[in-house]
Parts: structure tokens; C-alpha cells; sequence
């Protein structure tokens, strides 16, 4: 299966309490932090709730 990388690149300060949570639950804690999930549709739904917090990168079968 297919997985993205998500970059924390903007601050949550000032947006909306379930947003800061969406952002935690990602796995994300300090700005420029990354994450790498599978790609599915749970983790795409919490990536387009914020998407304009995180820039997100698809990634290869080897990781790349």
C-alpha cells in the first residue's frame, strides 16, 4: 500500500480546538516534525481537515 509523509509547516495558534487535535492525532508535535502514514482514506480526511496547517508528499513503494 501506498503511504504519505506529512510536514508540519504552519501553526495551529488561533485555529480551532478539534483542528489542534487533528494535528496531535496525526503524530505531529513541533513545526517542520514529519510523519509517515499509510495512505487511506481515515488518514486523508484528517490531512484535508487540515491542510492548510501541513504540506503532505506520496511516497514510493521503497519509501522515496
Amino acid at each position: 500500500m501506498a503511504k504519505v509523509k506529512i510536514t508540519y509547516k504552519k501553526s495551529a495558534i488561533g485555529s480551532a480546538q478539534d483542528q489542534k487535535d487533528t494535528i496531535a492525532a496525526l503524530g505531529l508535535k513541533k513545526l517542520g516534525s514529519a510523519v509517515i502514514h499509510e495512505d487511506n482514506p481515515a488518514i486523508r480526511g484528517m490531512v484535508n481537515k487540515v491542510s492548510h496547517l501541513v504540506e503532505i508528499e506520496e511516497l514510493n513503494e521503497d519509501g522515496n
